[in-house]
């Protein structure tokens, strides 16, 4: 069956999937009680409507000449990852989120096959035709994610996708390379001098050096894990096997389909605690993901671009809709993946000018004062609009901040000002 194939699922939550599978294999065209508690589970997924036992039974049965669980396993085996189920410790409690739609099995490859919690996973997803802007924006911020501890997930496609990948496998550790001496010595100096930026490496406050047996980055696939596409991310997608993992719903052999990448970006919403839209067209696929986020009660953030790019349209009509958060850095996205008080991002610190802090009447002052020659109080008064008393106080508040000074008879800004 399909991902999200609801009656299939149902079927699988009312007799279990070994005796699922047994039913769909039997002769029985219909079973009255199975399709009872089938209609109940269905309901209470809101899937008020569907075609019956026997409908759904004549789609699943042509199917089953092609299961064949023990050569997946023997594939997925040599391809040295392995099959995650429910039952087992390492499965995701983030994926319950998804209920009746949850995926059945998790088919991993990867030199990890352990998941990190839902609250160190970040998303990153956008248009496949990016652009420079879109792919420096991903690179920068993944990078910067990684370096603090947290997993990069998106699907493996062209365009943002593949940069936030190789942001993410450039920031983690190789993983037979231990550093130098040197490099031990300069990665303390470099978290306190790194520059701020659009996404800087200082932005996120408290980070740290992501652990060895954490994967940087998770590539969810529409289609098997031993058929990497698109074929041109193909080295990419092999790294990502080697240091991070490689994760799909569907077994081995399984080519993607329109269909299965629009529910592969279910698991990859449900299994992030915060999905970042960088860029994404008015239609882009990379909405459905953030619409799934949305449904979920996750967090979506959404990376500004220029008015007239039509890729960043997408994350423009996501901030105008209030589905998401404007991002613009990856200290933005740890503050929204944290709890309260953990990753805040620092403000930068910008000089107070000089005339902040004034009031009305005395920035009306200051304006009225000549910068070169002295004028009278009387002149004062008429070019600003203000009483004598008012001018003559505020004169000498100016002259106490060093705004103004005495030339003669008459006053005139000071240098400072």
């Amino acid at each position: 069956m399909e991902p999200s194939d609801l009656p299939g699922l149902a079927l699988i939550q009312v007799l279990g999937a070994q005796d699922a599978l047994a039913f769909i294999r039997g002769r029985d065209s219909s079973h009255a009680r199975v399709e009872k508690e089938m209609t109940s589970v269905l309901s209470a997924a809101g899937c008020e409507r569907w075609a019956g036992l026997s409908e759904v039974l004549t789609r699943w049965r042509p199917r089953l000449v092609d299961v064949a669980p023990e050569r997946d396993l023997a594939t997925v085996a040599r391809l040295h990852g392995r099959l995650l189920v429910p039952e087992d410790p390492q499965w995701p409690p983030a994926l319950e989120d998804l209920e009746l739609a949850a995926p059945i099995a998790l088919w991993c490859r990867g030199s990890l096959t352990a998941l990190p919690a839902q609250a160190r996973c970040i998303s990153v997803v956008g248009s496949r035709d990016s652009t420079s802007y879109g792919a420096n924006v991903s690179a920068e911020i993944a990078s910067t994610l990684v370096q603090h501890g947290f997993t990069v997930i998106s699907g493996g496609a062209y365009g943002i996708d593949a940069h936030a990948h190789r942001g993410a496998l450039s920031a983690s550790r190789q993983p037979s390379r231990q550093p130098s001496p040197q490099q031990a010595l300069l990665e303390p100096r470099l978290e306190q001098t790194a520059k701020p930026g659009l996404a800087g490496t200082n932005a996120v406050s408290g980070g740290y050096r992501p652990a060895e047996d954490v994967p940087p980055t998770i590539a969810v696939m529409a289609g098997g894990v031993d058929r990497f596409y698109p074929s041109g991310n193909e080295d990419l997608l092999r790294t990502i096997a080697e240091r991070g993992l490689v994760v799909s719903e569907v077994p081995p052999g399984t080519n993607p389909t329109r269909y299965r990448f629009l529910q592969r970006n279910r698991l990859i919403a449900a299994l992030s605690s915060v999905t970042v839209v960088v860029e994404a067209r008015w239609r882009s696929g990379a909405l459905n993901t953030a619409h799934h986020a949305e449904a979920l009660s996750r967090l979506v953030g959404a990376v500004p671009g220029s008015v007239y790019s039509a890729n960043s349209a997408g994350c423009h009509r996501l901030l105008k809709e209030g589905s998401a958060v404007c991002v613009t850095d990856a200290a933005d996205i740890a503050e929204l993946a944290g709890g309260i008080g953990e990753h805040l991002s620092t403000e930068p610190y910008v000089e107070a000018a000089l005339h902040d802090g004034l009031g009305t009447s005395d920035l009306l002052l200051l304006d009225a004062l000549p910068l070169h020659s002295a004028t009278t109080l009387e002149k004062l008064c008429v070019v600003a609009g203000l009483s004598a008393a008012t001018v003559l106080s505020g004169l000498a508040r100016l002259e106490v901040l060093g705004l103004a000074e005495r030339l003669g008879g008459g006053w005139k800004r000071s240098r400072r000002s």
